[in-house]
Order: structure tokens, then C-alpha cells, then sequence
């Protein structure tokens, strides 16, 4: 299967999505799994995993509900509060065959690297560990460091870094690769393909000013541990006549075919075991 491992869905409100700004108009509606069914069909997409966007357990709730009725939607990546000492109660009320994972963007947080360190947080994650959920760790690269720490103290299930780490673009693939580093060394942190089109970009940076970001992310982590991530809708941000899905099959281009199968399905399907999903695909009626 061809999997996207990672998209959104959400009824737009301007309270709970603050983080869409107004340089972001082309998100301020809502998107559903019909606006993206042609998408994925146009791209050869027999499966997604659906990603929180908003810092509410509701919002996780409504994502798996429309899991259930979409095919196409594999496994859900929810959002939960790390902190109350009911977290474990919390989870049980969460608890569905189709949620395999959690995340919270700690991008925004006001000091990211503190609530990477909190030892509140750091004892949530490890709950979720033990029920074998995956962990999506949403930073930018000021804080790669900081995840390093956190992803050394949380190595008893997967790791995954959402989009490249959200590098600057203005430093240079090299200085991105050794500050990611060590994140890849450890063997239990994946990366997702995802988000370089939406990154700020320097005057003069071209689509091809973006391919060694991918090389340098198969040097060090290898074909086994990356995944194709579209990012939508987000990706709309970007240029008109660019896509996620074109970028990452050009930068894999020269890979063998099973490498190429791993990272545009095959990997996402044995860290998020999507092999145990009932949903049937879309696209295999």
C-alpha cells in the first residue's frame, strides 16, 4: 500500500486552530475526506494517517469517528493531556482499534525545550509507551537538541519526527543533517518526509535547493527509517505548481523499488501496524 502518513481534517474555527494565522487564508475552512479523496487518487494514495491539528481530546474523538467511516484513513494520530494524574483513565476513554498514536505541538508551546523536560510530560509518554503508542515529535530546529534529550529518555517504543525537525532552510542541508543526527542514530526514532514545502524559503531557493534535505535525511537515517508525509491541507501553502507527493518521488527517484515501497507505504505500515486496520482501501473496491 502507498500510504500518506500524514494529513489533517478539521472544521475550521478560529478558536480552536489559532495556530492558522491570517497569511494563512487558504486554511481557514474546513477540510473533510471528500476534498481529499481525489488527491490521493490522483496520486496513486491507498491510505492516510489522519494527525491532530488542535490540543484537544475532542478534536481526537471527532478524528476517529471519521475514521470509522472512511476508508481510506488507516490509523490516527490523537492528542491527550499528558499531565493529569487520570491520564490513564483518560486513555482507557479514548482507547480505539484505529488510534496508534499521539502528538502535541510543542512548537508552540512558550519554552518547547521545558516541556520536552517536564517530568509531568516525560511520565505521560512513558504510559504511552506501554500501551505501544507512537509518539510524533513536533518541533522546529531550535530545539533539535532538547529532542534528542527527550527521545533518549523515551526509547521503549517509536519515535517519530514530524516534518524534517522543520529546518531553516537558510542554513543548508549539511547544517540541518548535523543537528539531526543524532536523533537518527537512535534506532527507534523514524522521520517523516513532510513540511519542506511550507518552511520559510530564502529568496532564490528552488525545489532542487530542496533535494539535498532528503539525501542527507537517507544518509543518516536510511530507507528503513523515513516516511512520505503530504502534510495536507497545509501543503496548500506552498507555490501553486508544487506538491509534496512529486517532490519526495523525485528525491527517491534513483532508490530500488522496494526502497521507494518502504518510504511511500511500507514503513508507515510497521510503525503505525497498520497491517492490523480493518478500513478497507479506498482504492481496492
Amino acid at each position: 500500500m502507498r500510504i500518506d502518513s500524514h494529513q489533517h481534517f478539521w472544521h475550521y474555527t478560529p478558536r480552536d486552530y489559532r495556530w492558522i494565522s491570517d497569511t494563512m487564508a487558504v486554511l481557514k475552512q474546513d477540510f473533510l475526506p471528500e476534498t481529499l479523496r481525489n488527491t490521493l487518487q490522483r496520486h496513486d494514495m491507498q491510505g492516510t494517517i489522519l494527525v491532530q491539528a488542535c490540543s484537544d481530546s475532542r478534536e481526537t474523538q471527532w478524528l476517529l469517528e471519521i475514521a470509522e467511516k472512511t476508508d481510506f484513513v488507516c490509523a490516527v494520530t490523537g492528542w491527550i493531556d499528558l499531565l493529569p494524574p487520570q491520564l490513564e483513565q483518560q486513555l482507557e476513554a479514548l482507547s480505539h482499534p484505529l488510534l496508534r498514536g499521539f502528538r502535541h505541538q510543542v512548537q508552540d508551546e512558550v519554552a518547547p525545550a521545558q516541556w520536552l523536560s517536564n517530568t509531568g510530560i516525560n511520565r505521560g509518554i512513558r504510559q504511552l509507551q506501554q500501551r505501544d503508542y507512537v509518539y510524533e515529535i513536533l518541533v522546529t530546529h531550535q530545539h533539535l537538541a532538547d529532542a534528542v534529550q527527550f527521545a533518549k529518555r523515551h526509547d521503549n517504543y517509536f519515535l517519530v519526527l514530524d516534518h524534517f525537525g522543520k529546518p531553516d532552510l537558510s542554513l543548508g542541508a549539511a547544517h540541518w543533517a548535523k543537528h539531526v543526527a543524532p536523533l537518527a542514530a537512535m534506532p527507534h526514532v523514524s522521520c517523516k518526509l513532510s513540511g519542506l514545502l511550507t518552511e520559510p524559503r530564502p529568496a532564490g531557493v528552488t525545489l532542487n535547493d530542496l533535494l539535498p534535505y532528503f539525501d542527507a535525511a537517507l544518509e543518516i537515517f536510511g530507507t528503513e527509517r523515513l516516511m512520505f508525509g503530504s502534510d495536507w491541507p497545509v501543503c496548500l501553502l506552498g507555490e501553486s505548481d508544487e506538491d509534496p507527493w512529486s517532490l519526495c518521488e523525485q528525491a527517491i527517484a534513483t532508490l530500488s523499488s522496494d526502497e521507494q515501497a518502504a518510504i511511500f507505504g511500507g514503513n508507515a505500515c510497521a510503525v503505525y501496524r497498520l497491517q492490523e486496520t480493518s478500513n478497507e482501501s479506498a482504492f481496492a473496491k
